[in-house]
């Protein structure tokens, strides 16, 4: 379950916690500062969740007009969905409504590993270098082949999990 905070702007007025939009609307309409005024604008703030969500959260800008959105994709997407929006959005500079609608169509490679030495060596095995006679293998400078893949390719831990990816 995802815990948010609201942190009214008036300082004479205490926040609250929710984890719906009907909560937030509940309390915020009854919400009142030291004075009897309403309060009407409010920073959100990720309070507990699965970490992944916290840096979904974070990617987001998470903020009063697009918290219930957040919400929902919290609800609804994936592991994989929440980890190529917050590597597009946050890292490659994609718009956040481009990838909201479909996050599998945004252009971006990504794999599941420690190193560019990981992926360089994965790429020699899958033959993206050409056939290397075994004979040879053992003399490729996979090294050198991550220095020149990290041109292309950037490195990011996202919910303790290493990840190499390019954007397209």
């Amino acid at each position: 379950m995802t815990l948010l905070y609201a942190h009214p702007y008036d300082i004479s007025a205490q926040g609250f916690l929710f984890n719906s939009v009907e909560q937030y609307e509940a309390q915020a309409k009854k919400l009142r500062n030291d004075f009897g005024d309403p309060v009407e604008e409010f920073e959100i703030q990720f309070v507990d969740g699965e970490l992944i969500d916290a840096e979904l959260a974070k990617a987001f800008a998470l903020n009063q007009g697009t918290f219930a959105q957040f919400l929902e994709l919290v609800e609804n997407w994936d592991d994989n969905q929440k980890t190529r929006f917050i590597i597009a959005v946050g890292e490659c500079g994609y718009g956040e409504e481009q990838v909201i609608d479909d996050p599998e169509s945004v252009d971006l490679d990504i794999y599941e590993l420690d190193s560019l030495k990981d992926l360089a060596e994965q790429f020699v095995e899958e033959g993206l270098f050409g056939d290397i006679p075994e004979r040879l293998q053992f003399y490729i400078d996979y090294d050198a082949i991550a220095r020149d893949l990290a041109v292309d390719y950037a490195q990011t831990t996202i919910d303790n999990t290493h990840l190499i990816y390019r954007c397209g």
